[in-house]
C-alpha cells in the first residue's frame, strides 16, 4: 500500500500552508459556500451510506435547521441531538473524534512549526503560560461524519476567550505521525478558559481547518456565563479538531474514540 502521508503534509503545510491567510479563507469560504446549497442535500445519502455502518447512530440527531429533513449537507454537518446523552460523571468529552494525542503537559516533546520548536501550551495563546506543567493535554480529530458540536466538559464559569487568526491547514492526524497537534499550533482557533465549581482551570482550543467557514460560538458562551456540565459552547461549519487542557488525567488512550458525554 502507498504511504500518501508525506505528500499529503507537503501539499498542507509547504504549498496550502505557505499561501496567504487571506488566500487560504477565500478559497475555504467558496468551498463552505456549496455545501449550504440546497443541492448539496443529494450528498447526504450515499455520504451516509459509505461512513456509517450502524444506521441507529444518525437516529440521536435532527436537522440543524429544524425542518424534517436535511436541507442541505451543511444542515447535516451541524445536526443537533434530539436529547442530549446521559452523563454519568462530572467530567465527560466535550466532542466526538479521534483521541490522536495525550499526556501530561510537561511530558510532552516540542512540536516543530515553521522551523521554530513550541510547547501545547503555545496553541492556547496568551493563556499558555498560566497551564501547569502537570495538567493533561488531550487533542481530538472530529472527521467528517463525527458529531460537529463542541459541549462544556464540566459545570463551569466561562473566565476568557480569545480568538487566534492563524492558517487553516490540514487536520488529519495521521498526516503528521510525530506531531498531531500541529495543526493546532498553526490554525485559526478559539480558546476558551474554564473554571470549575472546585476553583479548578480547564483549557478548550477549538481549531478550524481547510474549507472552515467559521467557529461558531454560542450567544451563551461569553466571560462570566456559567456552563452546565454538557451545555453547548459552539459548533464547527466544516473540518474541525478540539484541543483540551484538564487538571484530571483521563482513562483513554491516543487511537481511542471518545464521544460527546462519555466518561473523560
Amino acid at each position: 500500500m502507498i504511504n500518501y502521508s508525506p505528500v499529503y503534509r507537503y501539499i498542507s503545510l509547504n504549498v496550502w500552508g505557505n499561501l496567504p491567510s487571506q488566500v487560504q479563507r477565500y478559497i475555504s469560504r467558496i468551498y463552505s459556500n456549496l455545501y449550504n446549497k440546497s443541492f448539496s442535500r443529494f450528498i447526504i445519502k450515499p455520504y451516509c451510506k459509505w461512513n456509517y455502518s450502524d444506521p441507529r447512530y444518525l437516529d440521536q440527531f435532527r436537522p440543524a435547521s429544524g425542518r424534517d429533513d436535511y436541507s442541505s449537507f451543511q444542515d447535516f454537518f451541524t445536526r443537533v441531538y434530539k436529547k442530549l446523552p446521559t452523563f454519568n460523571n462530572d467530567h465527560i468529552w466535550p466532542c466526538e473524534g479521534l483521541l490522536c494525542d495525550y499526556g501530561q503537559v510537561d511530558e510532552l516533546s516540542k512540536i516543530n512549526v515553521k522551523g521554530d520548536r513550541r510547547t501545547i501550551r503555545a496553541i492556547f495563546g496568551s493563556m499558555g503560560d498560566e497551564i501547569s506543567g502537570d495538567s493533561f493535554f488531550s487533542n481530538v480529530f472530529l472527521h467528517n461524519n463525527n458529531y460537529h458540536r463542541i459541549h462544556s466538559p464540566v459545570a463551569a464559569e466561562v473566565v476568557d476567550i480569545e480568538r487566534i487568526h492563524g492558517d487553516l491547514v490540514l487536520l488529519r492526524p495521521w498526516v503528521y505521525k510525530n506531531d498531531p497537534s500541529l495543526p493546532a499550533l498553526r490554525n485559526e482557533r478559539v480558546n476558551i478558559k474554564l473554571k470549575d465549581g472546585d476553583g479548578r482551570y480547564w483549557y478548550l482550543s477549538i481549531v478550524g481547518g481547510p474549507a472552515v467557514g467559521t467557529i461558531v460560538l454560542k450567544d451563551t458562551t461569553q466571560p462570566g456565563a456559567f456552563l452546565k456540565l454538557g451545555q453547548e459552547v459552539g459548533k464547527f461549519l466544516l473540518g474541525s479538531t478540539c484541543c483540551m487542557i484538564s487538571p484530571l488525567p483521563s482513562g483513554h488512550q491516543p487511537g481511542d474514540m471518545v464521544f460527546m458525554g462519555d466518561d473523560y
